[in-house]
This record gives structure tokens, C-alpha cells and sequence, in this order.
């Protein structure tokens, strides 16, 4: 797989970004995962699985930082889904002074992915390091689901994280100029909005998926970039 397209968020531009951020203190609300909360979590995942190959359905940063094992992987269609920077962040990849945002799957549409096949004996680990992954701190909405996709013609039955979210206190539905000017200031101690996105239009370039929504974003982040450094 090879890069098709050329983008208007270079490496360039996300490097003027780039700063170094603390991690942050808990805000109040924030609970982290306990052990516990990670068997019970997992439990309820396994228990839905319901049986044949164990399917993660990936249209973000799973992409290009799994985190898991998978002994295949192949282009999947979830029709009824479409991403969307929809879940404001105030860590990781932004800060309570500049919060960012983070790709979820929102109603609608149809997403192009990568549908990963967990190893048949090793699914309870690879939950587990999926949930840990995923998962940092309770939460009110459960931020995993099994979804409906199309792979090769035929339906397969795939986890996924992130999807549906609007009863989350942090879902929001901002036009894309405003997604734009967050991800283009947007910094934590994970990383910058723009390197996230660049990263994610990168790896589905590489599987050859076109998504106008994120390749209008982009642009429009460099643009934002630039007007942020006047001499460019």
C-alpha cells in the first residue's frame, strides 16, 4: 500500500504546531478505570461477540495505532455511520485552555474502514488491550458497540468504539470551519489535533479510501495553519 494523494497538511505545517503540553490533573467527573471496571467491560464485550471470527471494525487512529494483535485485515463498509471530530477533548490531544476534538462514528452516512480479525484463542486479551486502549475513564455511555459492516460482499458483525455518542457530555456538532480552527491550535501530552487527523487521511490513503469530509478538513487546517504563520 502506497501513498495516493498529495496533502495540503504537510508534515511541515503540523510541526509549527507541535509543542510540548503536561499531562493535566483530573478534572472533577474524571474516574479512571479500575481493574475491575476492565473485567466487567470485557465481560459485557465477549458476551456480545456471539460466536466466529472477532471483528474490529477501525476508522481512526486504530488505523495507524492499533495497539492489538489481528491476524488479518480487510476493507469494510459500516452503512449508517459516517466520522465526525464530534467528542471535545480536554486532554490527550487537548488541553482545558484549548480543547480539541475526537473522530467518532456519528449517525448517518456510510464509513469506509478496516475490519481487523482478533486471534481466534486470544480474544479476552486483546479486549483487554483494546479496553485499555480505548477506555481510560468511566463513562455514563458505553463507548463500545457491535455494528453492522460489509466486507467482500458479505455481513460481518464488528466492535467498534466510539459510535453513537450523543448522550455523552462531551459530544458536540460543530460546523467544520470551528473542527477546523480547534485541530489546527488544538495540543496535549498525546499529540496535536493535526497530526491526528494527517495521520488518519495518511493510512486510509494508503488503503485507498476517500473520505471528502476528512480531505476538506485537512485543507482547511493547513489553511488555518498558515494564517496562524503569516510568513508561509
Amino acid at each position: 500500500m502506497t501513498k495516493r494523494h498529495d496533502f495540503a497538511l504537510t508534515a511541515e505545517l503540523i510541526s509549527l504546531v507541535e509543542r510540548v503540553v503536561p499531562e493535566p490533573e483530573l478534572l472533577p467527573g474524571l474516574t479512571p478505570m479500575t481493574d475491575d471496571d476492565y473485567g466487567r467491560a470485557a465481560e459485557d464485550v465477549l458476551s456480545g461477540h456471539g460466536g466466529g471470527p472477532f471483528w474490529v471494525f477501525a476508522y481512526g487512529s486504530l488505523l495507524w495505532n492499533p495497539g492489538f494483535d489481528f491476524i488479518a485485515s480487510i476493507p469494510a463498509r459500516a452503512p449508517g455511520w459516517h466520522r465526525a471530530f464530534c467528542l471535545e477533548i480536554l486532554r490527550w490531544r487537548g488541553s482545558p485552555e484549548q480543547p480539541g476534538l475526537m473522530l467518532a462514528l456519528d449517525h448517518g452516512g456510510a464509513c469506509k474502514g478496516v475490519a481487523f480479525e482478533l486471534p481466534p484463542d486470544r480474544h479476552a486479551e486483546q479486549v483487554g488491550r483494546l479496553l485499555r486502549r480505548e477506555v481510560p475513564f468511566r463513562r455514563e455511555t458505553k463507548p463500545f458497540r457491535w455494528i453492522r459492516a460489509w466486507a467482500d460482499g458479505k455481513p460481518l458483525r464488528a466492535l467498534t468504539f466510539y459510535a453513537g455518542m450523543h448522550d455523552d457530555a462531551i459530544y458536540t456538532d460543530l460546523p467544520i470551519e470551528i473542527q477546523a480552527r480547534m485541530l489546527a491550535r488544538a495540543a496535549g501530552h498525546g499529540g496535536t489535533g493535526a497530526a491526528y487527523l494527517h495521520n488518519t487521511i495518511a493510512k486510509l490513503d494508503e488503503h485507498g479510501i476517500h473520505d471528502s469530509y476528512l480531505w476538506r478538513l485537512q485543507k482547511l487546517v493547513a489553511a488555518e495553519i498558515r494564517s496562524m504563520h503569516q510568513h508561509l
